[in-house]
């Protein structure tokens, strides 16, 4: 099928490389438009009792304020100066109805809870107009600069600034990572290839991947919700991958030509060895992120759109214009070649050979502080924490994260952190008040309460709001009077729903955990049956799935040390705080593949050997040899393009940065180049082994590459 591919595309060279070149260009420039369809929610699980909690408050008592908080702080004076209460007052009134539903100062009611015991601060809520966060953030920018006042200081706090700064900081972090990394890449790419014109094909694959990928987006924001980070997404993965996958469709069409073979016959190969490695490690990868489509959250819906459009494309312009161009160009992809002091190679395969000697020759020694180390790099899980998106994502000298700070330290009640209590009463009447009352006594009585006050009253609610002692709502502490508030009987002839900043993160992380062994089921289960229809065998695709999760622990194990406990604090620009659970999940999912797709191009050689009739020790050596120096080199490019990311403003960004570095490095050194080998020695002949029965079943699938290449040889011989 892959080596039929491959004469296709040679034949249809031409047709190929215009047609897929006009879909992909197109579809980009339509695509730069999504930007104005993206949304920065997306974080909660629309069905929990959280967001039911706040679906009802805001049915029976309208839009809820803070939105956006103005902090007033005078430079001189109190807030109470009449001068001073003259120009806020004139400053809000003239703010846009088209942006503001209602505003609610100090000055305006005079309310205690509004200004600080000295009168050195005051607040204005402002709630904006908007049926979803996206909305709300476009009204939040037609005011924002509209807010200030002379002779005193105001600080912008709430969902609006935070949501803004975010996104333009990963707006910004974006671009950025593309200009730092695109051009150290092409560098590299050179160095590797020595030529100008192989450089430029994966450079070329990548910016097309990421460039179309922006149309898939488009489409898909037109009907559902899309989070703006699925744009960041979609640029590391497009990039990463595609210069990854060219990378080894490049090297082996070079492979080819150098062996004798005519342009036509080295594409065919090529797409029959390498694209055919190329499609199973893009399929591996789509279905990981596949798997973050079964969370509830649309945050994470967002992530699996940009990151299985990346892919795919990534692997399609691969396998079509990457080929054609491939065609076309014949021994000229070795034109413009740059001049670089080279070592000659060996015919022994040089240094790759003698490690893989010192492997096969001693694997216990290898593999067992290998193993010790990855588990102890692990034991760190243990201790993790998991959170939500606050403003600890932004850097400290941020603004709107300073604001939100302020808020938090000096109006606690007014920080939106607090314990939203709903009494809703059956069959549409109002809960008694009597009854109320006494319930609001129960809650302040639980641990961990520090008060509580009315939150509102209209139709069947009555709504309490539960201040919490522990300032930090993602603290375990939260967490627990929580759920004591949720274990507490509500009156008779009413029913009890509990929100808030905590009762939305326990809801969060309760509804990832309980889809993990789903997601889990489904990266095993699909890298199981399709490394066996790729090989044959039942013992690889296990090892594989056992080395993945290895190297994943390990990984997950130093970030936890690193970014939660804070080791990292002050090289990575980083303040510590718990894990948000939906970047864990899209680190899970795309580390396993990455692991996973390394495996497959390292066990296509080994397999390949095999079918030649050598042993298991020569498969292996050959495998290591063959993709050692290509499998660092790809790990090489995809650190450069990840690893951009580190340097991102936004801590999610750059938590996902600083993961895909320690994955990689762990993952396509220590674990396949030294781990992997290691244990398939210590195997020996079973690990090529599958039952008949399976074994047959393999076969008629006909998705072996040796014999579809020898096949398709002779069938070329006799023309």
């Amino acid at each position: 099928m892959f080596a039929s591919w491959g004469s296709f595309t040679y034949r249809l060279r031409w047709t190929v490389l215009a047609v897929v070149a006009v879909v992909v260009v197109g579809s980009g420039v339509w695509g730069l438009g999504v930007f104005n369809q993206l949304t920065e929610g997306g974080y909660i699980d629309p069905g929990s009792e959280s967001a039911k909690a706040a679906a009802a408050v805001e049915a029976a008592l309208g839009p809820q304020g803070g939105d956006v908080v103005a902090i007033y702080t005078p430079e001189s004076g109190t807030v109470d100066d009449p001068g001073l209460a003259q120009q806020v007052t004139a400053r809000l009134d003239a703010l846009p109805d088209s942006a503001v539903l209602d505003v609610s100062s100090y000055w305006q009611t005079g309310a205690p809870q509004l200004a600080t015991p000295d009168k050195t601060s005051a607040l204005a809520v402002i709630t904006l107009v908007g049926d979803d966060e996206n909305a709300k953030l476009e009204s939040y920018r037609a005011i924002k600069d509209e807010l200030a006042v002379g002779g005193a200081q105001t600080q912008i706090a709430g969902s609006g600034p935070l949501q803004d700064s975010t996104s333009n900081r990963s707006k910004t972090d974006l671009t950025r990572a593309e200009l730092v990394s695109l051009p150290i890449v092409l560098v590299l790419l050179v160095l590797i290839f020595g030529s100008l014109v192989a450089a430029s094909l994966p450079v070329l694959v990548g910016g097309l991947a990421v460039l179309g990928s922006l149309g898939i987006l488009h489409a898909v924001a037109l009907t559902t919700e899309v989070n703006s980070f699925a744009v960041n997404v979609a640029s590391l993965l497009g990039l990463g991958m595609a210069i990854d996958y060219g990378l080894f469709m490049v090297g082996r069409f070079r492979e080819e030509l150098a062996a004798g073979r005519s342009p036509e016959v080295a594409v065919r190969h090529t797409v029959a060895t390498a694209g055919r490695t190329v499609m199973f490690s893009a399929t591996l990868l789509i279905i990981a992120l596949a798997g973050l489509l079964l969370f509830p959250q649309g945050f994470l819906k967002s992530l699996s759109y940009g990151g299985m459009t990346a892919v795919a494309l990534a692997a399609v312009v691969s396998l079509t214009l990457l080929p054609a161009l491939l065609g076309i160009l014949g021994p000229r992809v070795d034109r413009l070649a740059v001049r670089l002091p080279r070592r000659r190679a060996t015919a022994d395969g040089g240094g790759w050979a003698r490690l893989a000697a010192v492997v096969m020759r001693r694997p216990v020694l290898v593999a067992a502080p290998i193993l010790a180390v990855l588990v102890l790099l692990a034991l760190p899980i243990g201790q993790v924490r998991f959170g939500e998106v606050d403003e600890r994502v932004l850097p400290a000298s941020d603004p709107a994260r300073q604001a939100i700070e302020t808020l938090k330290t000096e109006f606690p009640v007014m920080s939106g952190n607090g314990v939203q209590v709903v009494l809703r009463g059956a069959d549409g009447a109002a809960p008694d008040q009597a009854a109320a009352q006494a319930f609001a006594g129960r809650v302040g009585a639980v641990e961990g309460v520090e008060a509580v006050n009315p939150g509102g009253a209209g139709g069947d609610l009555v709504v309490l709001t539960a201040t919490l002692a522990d300032r930090d709502p993602l603290s375990d502490a939260a967490r627990d009077t929580v759920a004591d508030i949720r274990a507490l009987t509500p009156p008779a002839g009413t029913d009890l729903l509990v929100g808030g900043t905590t009762a939305r993160n326990v809801d969060s992380l309760d509804a990832t955990i309980a889809k993990l062994p789903l997601m889990a089921g489904l990266l095993a289960g699909a890298t199981f049956v399709l490394m066996f229809l790729a090989f044959g065998s039942i013992l690889l695709p296990i090892k594989a799935i056992l080395m993945s999760v290895l190297s994943l622990s390990a990984t997950f194990g130093i970030l936890v040390w690193l970014f939660q406990e804070g080791h990292g604090e002050s090289w990575l620009r980083v303040t510590p705080a718990p894990l948000e659970v939906g970047i864990v999940v899209l680190m899970a999912a795309v580390v396993f593949g990455l692991s996973t797709d390394y495996e497959v191009f390292l066990l296509s050689r080994m397999v390949e050997a095999r079918a030649k009739g050598v042993s298991t020790v020569e498969a292996v050596t050959t495998g290591l040899v063959r993709t050692g120096r290509v499998i660092s080199a790809a790990a090489l490019l995809l650190v450069v393009v990840t690893g951009a990311f580190a340097f991102a403003t936004v801590a999610m960004m750059r938590f996902i940065g600083v993961g895909m570095i320690i994955a990689l490095v762990l993952d396509a050194t220590v674990v396949r180049m030294l781990l992997v080998p290691a244990v398939m020695r210590l195997l020996g002949d079973a690990v090529w082994w599958a039952p008949g029965p399976l074994r047959r079943l393999q076969q008629a699938a006909g998705l072996q590459e040796s014999d579809e290449i020898e096949a398709t040889d002779k069938e070329y011989a006799l023309r």
